[in-house]
């Protein structure tokens, strides 16, 4: 990356402008954005990342008391009882307004962190330091926090801006190849929003893409960042453009609903993202060139792109819960071309079948 690409300004009007910050060993520069006069501060992490979180804990000590919080793994972070553990820690050590909380995880644990802090005494200050693919260029950008319950995903939260974001891919050299798979849905996700050469780079060579240490990914990761930047510092709450980050969530997340939270996030969007095609297709004006694009790229980083047909009435039922819908009528982002976003009401649920039926997966 050029000294120029590795910090990108998320403008914020109402909570304040924040940097994400891009590059190897971004990671040693979290103590200078932490508040200069917090005295305590929490770092909340993944089980998978005790012996970071330990190494951090030493390094920001000078001056301060640091502490660690594990939580678990995954979407198992995303409960009222894991909030409930982290305030009644911050309860415990007489948190203050200007001492500090760092997330160090997935994007469940930024999620989750976010929230905490979000609530405790109305809001104290919060660093991302994610260590996922789909964290770093998704979950810990934009400000939006939440939990899961019993009736969805993401039904509980708030939108809250972090003090900074620190991306540093030398804590992904660890990371399974299911999960920079995963991760690599978001990528793709914004490729096809608003960035087309995000997909020509993956085109050209999908091997290339997915190895972390490679100057096709981190192009790719810079790019995605830059896409969710500009849109979520346009429209922060939500109200408008930020929409179209919604592209392929509305069935995913009805996915990862059916499937008991055991799916990865980017797993079920890669199929939220070809069922939202398909609808483009019939709904828009989204040719069949670029429907079958989106499963060719897709299928290229490992990802899949059917699932069964027999699923749909409960999906449709948990996608009538989603938060995106507006007085029972669901709402849908779709392409009417690569890089020509648009949100559409759909009442007309044979639409919607018509667009799951040629997600052709057979019951395992």
């Amino acid at each position: 990356m050029s000294e120029a690409s590795e910090r990108i300004l998320v403008t914020n009007h109402s909570q304040g402008d924040y940097p994400v910050v891009m590059r190897s060993g971004a990671i040693d520069e979290l103590a200078s954005h932490l508040p200069g006069d917090a005295r305590k501060i929490l770092i909340i992490h993944a089980p998978a990342l005790a012996t970071i979180a330990e190494r951090l804990r030493e390094e920001l000590s000078a001056g301060r008391e640091i502490f660690l919080a594990e939580i678990p793994d995954a979407e198992g972070a995303k409960r009222a009882e894991v909030a409930s553990f982290c305030w009644g820690i911050l309860g415990q050590l007489d948190f203050h307004r200007n001492d500090a909380i760092v997330s160090l995880g997935g994007g469940a644990t930024t999620d989750l962190a976010g929230f905490v802090a979000s609530t405790w005494l109305r809001g104290v200050p919060i660093i991302h330091v994610p260590t996922t693919v789909l964290a770093m260029v998704d979950g810990a950008i934009g400000g939006k926090t939440g939990i899961n319950t019993t009736e969805g995903k993401n039904l509980v939260g708030t939108f809250y801006a972090p003090k900074a974001v620190i991306v540093d891919p030398d804590v992904l050299p660890s990371l399974s190849d299911n999960d920079v798979r995963a991760g690599f849905a978001e990528i793709v996700k914004c490729g096809f929003i608003a960035d087309p050469v995000i997909l020509d780079l993956i085109e050209a060579d999908p091997e290339a893409a997915r190895v972390t240490s490679s100057d096709v990914f981190l192009e790719l990761a810079r790019r995605s960042v830059a896409v969710k930047a500009k849109v979520v510092g346009d429209d922060f709450l939500e109200s408008g453009m930020r929409e179209i980050l919604n592209y392929g969530h509305t069935l995913g997340h009805a996915i990862e609903h059916a499937e008991r939270y055991q799916w990865r996030h980017g797993v079920a969007v890669s199929i939220g993202m070809v069922f939202a095609a398909e609808l483009g297709r019939i709904v828009a004006n989204l040719g069949d060139d670029q429907v079958a694009r989106h499963r060719r790229i897709l299928t290229s980083l490992g990802l899949p792109v059917t699932y069964p047909p027999a699923r749909w009435k409960s999906l449709l039922a948990t996608m009538q819960k989603d938060k995106k819908a507006r007085g029972g009528v669901l709402r849908f982002v779709v392409l009417d071309d690569v890089a020509r976003p648009r949100v559409l009401a759909i009442p007309d649920e044979s639409m919607l079948y018509a667009a799951y039926s040629e997600l052709s997966a057979t019951e395992s």
